[in-house]
């Protein structure tokens, strides 16, 4: 049966301005910028200029003053609310204008755009003495080549492909036949289906090329080829015993193999790739040990409600006449400009979380900000910022994600000085970041013909203090990207 009935509930949900500024926190400056414009571009109540008195105003009450900014006499046509009312546009090719010749001398700026290595190579190919069929194959090759200039498909699937796609009849030996081809263009090392078969063709290309050092270059061939495994474990013992040669001339060939290019695409594709820019949300100055803290609004525009929007209303507030039409214009304004109101506080409300909750980081670790030396930084949690500012654990976390710091000693993503604590010998809780610095340097001032083993580096932690286990010691030196000990062997 259906029954109905009556219930009272209390429940808490985020209005959308609230939502609007989580959403706010969470982006960093660099997306700032372009967030604001979309905003612009959606809104014609919002517009940039800085917000003076006659905009602080209520925008319910509109404006009185119709004077200019220069304090003329406002000459421009007032809005109409007809405008808006009406929906018969006016189509866009009968507003453009073409009144420029062919011969006319245009003046945009040209924008460089470089060949991708593929093209680069292709334009190699046309160089080789190939027929129609072979010269086709060779060009569908190098379509198969990845970023680092390898080709990891298999061969008989690639003849597959062709008969497919192009309806271009082949074999595996003619792929094999057309890829020695590419293999001979530049840079040497394209076309290898192994990192083994890049340093074999590099080096195979350098004896041909070399009058000097011809031995070096062979035993450096003969540890690839027939010593592979060896030299990517760093067993330097066996490979000495096996090639019978001294460590003198293991160490000339080996540093001979450290110079090739294990990934020679990147050489032709460098120019294509863009390198992604930091952009600091946060500038901090030490002058005199005084720290002053500023964020950095870069090109974000000032915002402020259209005057114009707000005469409408105006004059719609002041007209006797109030007909449906005008009242759903008057309407449909209201709320764009409610919208921008919204989003210009939320953007000032982003500025002053942000400033806040990063100087309560700072406040927390201003001996490291004083000095910039890690060993100095303090265990940090979200929770203990969270508990400074009053505010939400997620709230702190939106604010130091994807967040960089610019200070005199460098520029800092703002989740590098969250940590975890470690306890000493005499009972005070440190840093982990500042273990791990400890580790850091413990590395790189050991030897690198005997390097340290994890076992040896927790002693060594343990010496000075710090109680740690040798996993613990494993997963910091993961976490700092630094190989094992045996990886780190050198001659």
């Amino acid at each position: 049966m259906l029954k109905q009935s009556l219930h009272q509930k209390l429940l808490q949900k985020l209005s959308p301005q609230q939502i609007q500024l989580m959403k706010l926190l969470q982006i960093p400056t660099i997306a700032l910028e372009q967030r604001i414009k979309e905003e612009m571009e959606i809104n014609p109540a919002l517009e940039e200029g800085n917000d003076d008195k006659e905009n602080s105003e209520d925008f319910e009450e509109g404006f009185d003053d119709t004077s200019d900014v220069d304090g003329s006499d406002n000459e421009r046509e007032d809005f109409n609310l007809d405008q808006y009312i009406d929906d018969d546009e006016i189509p866009s090719y009968k507003l453009a204008v073409k009144n420029s010749g062919e011969d006319d001398d245009r003046k945009e700026i040209p924008f460089s755009g470089g060949n991708t290595f593929q093209e680069v190579l292709v334009s190699q190919l046309g160089l080789k003495v190939l027929d129609d069929h072979h010269y086709r194959i060779a060009e569908s090759l190098i379509g198969y080549l990845d970023d680092d200039g390898y080709l990891r498909r298999e061969l008989n699937d690639i003849v597959d492909d062709l008969a497919f796609s192009q309806n271009l009849i082949t074999n595996e030996d003619e792929l094999k036949d057309c890829l020695e081809v590419i293999q001979e263009l530049d840079p040497p090392g394209i076309g290898s289906r192994t990192l083994q078969e890049c340093l074999q063709i590099q080096l195979k290309r350098k004896l041909n090329e070399t009058h000097e050092s011809k031995f070096i270059f062979r035993i450096a061939l003969e540890i690839v080829e027939e010593n592979m495994e060896e030299f990517s474990k760093k067993h330097y013992e066996k490979i000495s015993k096996k090639l019978d040669i001294d460590d003198d001339v293991l160490k000339k060939a080996i540093n001979e193999i450290l110079r090739l290019n294990p990934k020679p695409g990147n050489s032709l594709s460098d120019g294509q790739k863009s390198m992604q820019q930091i952009i600091p949300d946060f500038l901090l100055n030490n002058t005199d040990g005084v720290l002053e803290l500023t964020i950095n609004s870069r090109n974000a525009p000032q915002l402020r409600i259209s005057k114009s929007y707000n005469e409408m209303l105006n004059e719609y507030s002041s007209s006797k006449l109030k007909d449906k039409d005008k009242k759903e214009a008057v309407q449909f304004v209201k709320q764009k400009i409610d919208a921008a109101k919204w989003f210009i506080d939320a953007i000032h409300q982003r500025e002053q979380t942000l400033l806040y909750t990063m100087q309560a980081i700072i406040n927390y670790q201003i001996d490291y900000f004083l000095e910039g030396d890690d060993t100095k930084l303090r265990p940090m949690i979200l929770k203990d910022i969270a508990e400074i500012v009053g505010m939400d654990i997620s709230t702190v976390s939106r604010v130091a994600n994807s967040k960089y710091i610019q200070t005199d000693f460098g520029t800092f993503l703002l989740k590098s000085f969250f940590s975890e604590s470690l306890s000493t010998d005499s009972g005070e809780e440190v840093s982990t970041r500042e273990v791990k610095k400890i580790l850091e340097d413990c590395i790189g001032a050991e030897s690198k013909k005997k390097p340290l083993t994890d076992e040896k580096l927790m002693d060594i932690l343990k010496e000075k203090g710090y109680n740690i286990a040798r996993r613990t010691v494993a997963k910091y030196r993961e976490q700092l990207n630094i190989p094992v000990a045996r990886l780190r062997k050198e001659l």
